[in-house]
């Protein structure tokens, strides 16, 4: 059957039902989430991130297929770094930028790329996403933090396939926080009930928020916290305040708002998302400092609440090897490059071999280093 592909430069072009149908229950492909991104601003022409979304159909205008899609002007905000790729390009005479990318802008979490409900379609989108890159003469097609039935489909394309890796917590059908803490060597142990111990010690309480009960000032406080560590560490935030609202009033189900309190007031937020099986945490941020506080608020308050409400796993974003003492583990993250230009694909596959091998080696080291008791 004759089919074909089409871009849009937003999702408002698309149908909100359609998108949902393929798009399934991770969070931060909601229509909401991804929406909720471009009417706050946060992905446009003016952020680098300008919407450039592929739909895929057949002869009858049935759609078949999404895949989220950006023209980026830069690297910023993607998580599987490129810089280097773009450096020996533009040296060599080329222009690596704008280039397309397809993820959840700002966010490095595993997930459908190629929203398509068989392997054949989205083996076209893929298809038809590289066909676009080549007829608007476009360095490179990236798609990152690939779900396994996406990687299953690219790996028998022209993409290449670059790993890495993330620190996520595994329930192994834990009662209680305590229960948790049993599996730990006894060392590892004493230091995370001891570390628990000295981020509440100055009068701090925990307090955990969902649905209705977020309110516009916790947003406040929170945004306040964002701001302050983002500038700190990025130089810049990704994130308005506009985007917090706009998720508060569409998809406050699916926040779990974790806020630190000290003398009557918020000092200190951990922002979480929850899937049907999975606690993601996103974005931390305080404007006082105190001791084991970022370990107790986004990584043990996060355990905590997966065990309570009996979730699978935790995943607490990118990077992070002080995680591992925490309980969380070395866990690959994979995501497929088509690089246009055939010599520069030829570099780009040597590097990532021996990249690839790095990584895994890495890894295997890492999980000699866990916390867990030896068996």
């Amino acid at each position: 059957m004759p089919m074909y592909v089409k871009t849009h430069s937003s999702l408002t072009e698309l149908s909100a039902d359609n998108w949902s149908s393929l798009a399934g229950d991770n969070p931060f492909l909601s229509w909401e989430f991804m929406l909720a991104l471009e009417q706050s601003g946060c992905v446009s022409a003016e952020t680098g991130w300008l919407p450039h979304h592929l739909s895929l159909h057949d002869d009858s205008d049935q759609l078949l297929g999404i895949m989220p899609l950006y023209l980026k002007s830069h690297s910023q905000g993607e998580y599987v770094f490129d810089h280097n790729w773009a450096e020996a390009f533009q040296r060599a005479g080329g222009q690596y930028y704008p280039k397309l990318q397809s993820s959840v802008p700002f966010t490095p979490v595993t997930g459908p790329r190629l929203l398509a409900k068989t392997k054949e379609h989205k083996t076209l989108l893929a298809m038809g996403a590289a066909e676009l890159c080549q007829k608007q003469n476009l360095s490179s097609l990236h798609i990152t933090f690939l779900g396994d039935d996406d990687l299953a489909v690219l790996e028998n394309t022209p993409y290449l396939i670059r790993s890495d890796q993330q620190f996520h917590w595994n329930n192994d059908n834990y009662a209680s926080f305590d229960d948790f803490l049993a599996s730990l060597s006894s060392r590892k142990r004493k230091n995370i009930r001891k570390e628990r111990k000295t981020a509440t010690q100055n009068n701090i309480s925990i307090r955990h928020l969902t649905g209705d009960d977020i309110k516009e000032h916790h947003w406040d406080d929170y945004f306040e916290f964002y701001i302050n560590t983002s500038m700190r560490k990025w130089g810049r935030p990704y994130l308005n305040r506009e985007f917090f609202s706009t998720i508060g009033e569409t998809m406050a189900d699916k926040i779990v708002l974790m806020l630190a309190e000290r003398e009557g007031r918020y000092i200190a937020g951990a922002l979480n998302f929850l899937g049907p099986d999975t606690l993601y945490g996103r974005y931390w941020g305080a404007i006082e400092h105190h001791p084991c506080l970022h370990f107790e608020l986004c990584y043990y308050q996060a355990i905590d609440y997966a065990i309570s409400h009996k979730l699978d796993r935790v995943e607490a974003g990118a990077q992070g090897e002080h995680k591992l003492a925490r309980g969380y583990v070395p866990t690959k993250t994979q995501s497929a490059h088509f690089i246009s230009d055939p010599n520069f694909r030829s570099a780009v596959a040597d590097y990532l071999d021996h990249e690839t091998n790095m990584v895994d080696q890495h890894i295997k080291a890492l999980n000699n280093f866990t916390p867990f008791k030896k068996s």
